[in-house]
């Protein structure tokens, strides 16, 4: 039987939820190290936070068995966040899973014990009452082997500008999903094969439509249901995007954040489509080809590399300059640019982007 550490040395497609902050201590206690912090959201809303298991009876778990199952952070304006703690990123049993997997996965993180993942919070403030009325949505998709909460800083950026953010995780190709049942780990061992990469996509967009159905039928998280509705996602889960915008009508525009477009043809997509890459990206050739003919707005992010679309574009340049990762290090992640200026530039184009093809949210704004 394969053990859980050659799992997780095999794990791939960005499986670095390893560097997110916990509220727990991994088995080895953390010597006294820096403390992490997540950039804070630019917008004039304070940001609430709820998490949700949904459980979609219709389809069968590709990887184990049984209902499909998926967990959600959602983010959204807060209307007021007096006396509502702001929320780890990752729950004990979670940073439980992942202490050991940062080295493993990215050799040069620092190894477990190093550093204390605990000091670092959310800016989402637990169960936050939220701003009243309804307001547009995006869902966002991870990259392959990710966890949702390593998409943190963007989507509590654009959350805090008047939108309601939904985080998808995806059990089975995710790193850890802490699930009602119990810890759910990856089943990914090294680059997955064309069936295994075509059976992640397949359930991604299943768990993804299903999310739409809750968000623009009934609402979501105990917020009404949403005006119009997005989408984006990392690598893997730009791919995903893509391709639930492309089944399904009801997503108004998408951005892909540096994912291969070249699972199916896309003849005829004709939403909004923003393509975002990175100039450090090792799958640069692969990415120019299956991108090649589609119509959409380009982007680039300069002086960066693949995970800088993530939270390690903040965290890992910080431990950095704590002397904890070499510059080799954190070059071959997230590149070289100033994290801050770098992450304003993110922010700034996303949002533009949705509230040119999904509502400003208007109605959210003081």
């Amino acid at each position: 039987m394969t053990s859980r550490r050659t799992l997780l040395q095999g794990a791939v497609l960005g499986a670095a939820t390893a560097l997110l902050p916990t509220a727990a201590r991994a088995a080895t206690a953390p010597a006294a190290g820096p403390v992490l912090r997540l950039p804070a959201p630019t917008g004039p809303h304070p940001v609430g936070l709820r998490t949700v298991h949904l459980t979609d009876p219709t389809r069968t778990d590709p990887w184990e068995g049984g209902a499909r199952e998926v967990m959600l952070t959602v983010l959204y304006p807060a209307r007021d966040v007096q006396g509502r703690p702001r929320v780890p990123q990752l729950t004990p049993a979670a940073a439980r899973e992942f202490a050991d997997l940062a080295p493993l996965v990215h050799p040069g993180l620092p190894a477990p014990g190093t550093v204390d993942w605990g000091a670092v919070l959310t800016h989402g403030h637990l169960a936050a009452p939220p701003l009243p009325g309804r307001l547009p949505a995006l869902l966002y998709s991870p990259g392959g082997g990710d966890s949702r909460t390593l998409g943190t800083s963007l989507a509590e950026d654009l959350a805090g500008h008047g939108r309601v953010v939904v985080l998808v995780d995806h059990p089975g190709d995710a790193s850890q999903v802490d699930l009602p049942g119990g810890m759910r780990d990856t089943v990914l061992r090294g680059e997955p094969d064309p069936a295994t990469f075509r059976t992640m996509i397949d359930t991604r967009v299943g768990d993804l439509r299903l999310v739409l159905d809750r968000l623009l039928g009934d609402g979501l998280a105990g917020l009404p249901p949403a005006t119009t509705a997005g989408i984006y996602g990392h690598s893997a889960g730009g791919t995903a995007a893509v391709s639930t915008a492309h089944a399904d009508r009801r997503v108004r525009a998408a951005a892909n954040l540096e994912g291969y477009l070249d699972l199916d043809p896309l003849d005829g997509f004709d939403r909004p489509l923003l393509l975002f890459r990175t100039d450090g990206f090792d799958g640069a050739d692969r990415l120019t080809r299956s991108w090649a003919g589609l119509a959409g707005e380009r982007a680039l992010l300069a002086g960066s590399g693949h995970w800088a679309f993530t939270d390690y574009a903040a965290l890992v340049p910080a431990l950095q300059a704590a002397g904890l990762v070499t510059s080799a290090t954190r070059a071959a992640l997230v590149g070289t640019a100033d994290p801050a200026a770098r992450l304003a530039a993110l922010r700034r184009r996303l949002r533009g982007f949705f509230d040119a093809h999904t509502g400003c949210a208007r109605s959210a704004r003081r």
